[in-house]
């Protein structure tokens, strides 16, 4: 099982409709490619949040194959998608992980 993590630092000021948006829009759309089995989000805890809550979004994908037709496939018109709707308002990384 692979385990596809994006961090992302939000500011304040569009946090609430970020998540919302995220819970109703960007998160289907990326289940919707069919490469993950199921997601979870996070609010990180126990950090200096005075320029924003970070979030973490995580999604299972049964092998590596998956992800790297994500990453080629998908990845780059969602991302896309989010800096149009939000530019600098919020920064994100991601890292991939292997259950063992």
């Amino acid at each position: 099982m692979i385990v596809y993590n994006s961090t992302i630092k939000v500011h304040p000021s569009i946090e609430a409709q970020w998540l919302q948006w995220q819970k109703e829009e960007h998160i289907p759309e990326t289940m919707r490619s069919g490469l993950f089995t199921t997601y979870h989000i996070y609010r990180l805890l126990d950090h200096d949040d005075s320029d924003g809550n970070t979030y973490i979004i995580q999604y299972m994908a049964p092998e590596l194959a998956s992800y790297e037709r994500y990453l080629d496939e998908f990845a780059p018109a969602l991302l896309q998608k989010a800096f149009d709707k939000w530019g600098n308002q919020f920064i994100a990384f991601r890292t991939i992980m292997q259950v063992v």
